[in-house]
């Protein structure tokens, strides 16, 4: 059992449980994709690349504020 009073192990439980949480994520949303038939499957291809783009990318339009 590991001394729950050291220091960095709240740090390490955070942290695996946002792991979780982000793998949960995926697994719920890969049953909801099965059931896609291929148009459905494309189309939320192409709204995940946008998004990825939108947040990742390097698009210097989305970072200026008017």
């Amino acid at each position: 059992m590991t001394d729950q009073t050291k220091w960095g192990i709240h740090e390490v439980q955070t942290r695996n449980k946002a792991i979780k949480y982000r793998r949960d994520l995926v697994a719920k949303a890969m049953k909801t994709v099965i059931m896609l038939d291929e148009t459905g499957i494309t189309d939320l291809m192409i709204q995940i690349e946008a998004e990825y783009e939108r947040k990742y990318g390097n698009n210097k339009a989305d970072r200026n504020i008017l």
